[in-house]
């Protein structure tokens, strides 16, 4: 490990990151050295600048990995090298608009009905069931669930925010009956790489595999939309809210830190369109009459 990475990454640890914050950082620094082919503090402004026109203009990355990258370059110049470069400041891109993926319970149910294999289907089911992020998903631990309350505990979720989300029965027995295939003392979803001795893993399975898991099952159960494992969070969401749970609940199990991004459910229900729908053509006819 070069000195310059070390010191990043010292300096992330410094500031609080968390583990997978700084892995994506420290990413997003060395893409930029193997793009120009130097040393990162060897790089000037300019390149820099017409790094963030190539990543817009020529990759047209999606605005989550252009605002990562931006992060991680970012911090290693304020921070690590002490650089107060003005490029740093413009160079985010503008906010999408765009309303997430949801999907219908009946379409959950198609989705994960194709997942075949048993730590794939266990852990996507959990995922929508108690409303969580992949990562959050794939490192549950067994200390986590309470069983006798019948809650979650996600530790260090983002933004480094512990919070408790409602565990259905039915999920609560799929997990318990998973665990006995391999009563790993740790993890509810031991690594696969240790899939002959999984009692014996001392890390969770890595999340890439969920995901090509929920692309091969979305892909044969003829649903037709752009669903990613996001999607199982957004539908968790978006059920709860057509079921009549508060907003203000909701965002509490969705640990957001702000109402607003709850809020942006309200536009994604079918039945509180037609609630409001019902309203309007309501207040019409009384016009009319």
């Amino acid at each position: 490990m070069s000195i310059l990475r070390q010191k990043m990454i010292e300096d992330l640890q410094l500031r609080g990151l968390s583990v997978r914050t700084q892995e994506s950082y420290v990413q997003a620094v060395r893409q930029l050295a193997v793009h120009y082919h130097k040393s990162p503090d060897q790089i000037s402004e300019e390149e820099l600048r017409q790094y963030f026109l190539y990543l817009a203009n020529v990759k047209r990355v999606s605005r989550s990995t252009h605002t990562l990258a931006l992060c991680g370059i970012k911090f290693f110049y304020k921070h690590t090298l002490k650089r107060e470069w003005h490029t740093l400041d413009f160079a985010r891109p503008a906010k999408e608009k765009k309303l997430p993926v949801v999907l219908s319970m009946q379409e959950v149910g198609q989705i994960l009905n194709c997942v075949h294999t048993m730590r794939y289907r266990v852990c996507l089911t959990a995922i929508y069931a108690c409303g969580l992020r992949l990562l959050e998903g794939a490192s549950l631990r067994v200390k986590d669930i309470d069983g006798q309350r019948k809650m979650v505990h996600i530790h260090q979720g983002k933004g480094g925010k512990d919070r408790c989300v409602p565990l259905p029965e039915a999920a609560l027995l799929m997990l318990r009956k998973y665990w006995t295939t391999h009563r790993n003392p740790i993890w509810l979803f031991p690594s696969v790489h240790a899939v002959y001795a999984p009692e014996q893993a001392t890390t969770f399975m890595h999340e890439s595999g969920v995901q090509k898991a929920f692309r091969a099952a979305l892909q044969e159960s003829g649903v037709k939309k752009d669903a990613t494992v996001h999607t199982l969070r957004h539908s968790y969401a978006t059920h709860l809210l057509e079921a009549g749970v508060n907003l203000r609940i909701i965002q509490g199990y969705l640990g957001h830190a702000s109402p607003e991004t709850t809020a942006i459910y309200t536009h994604l229900t079918s039945i509180v369109h037609a609630q409001a729908s019902q309203t309007i053509n309501d207040l019409v006819s009384q016009l009319w009459q």
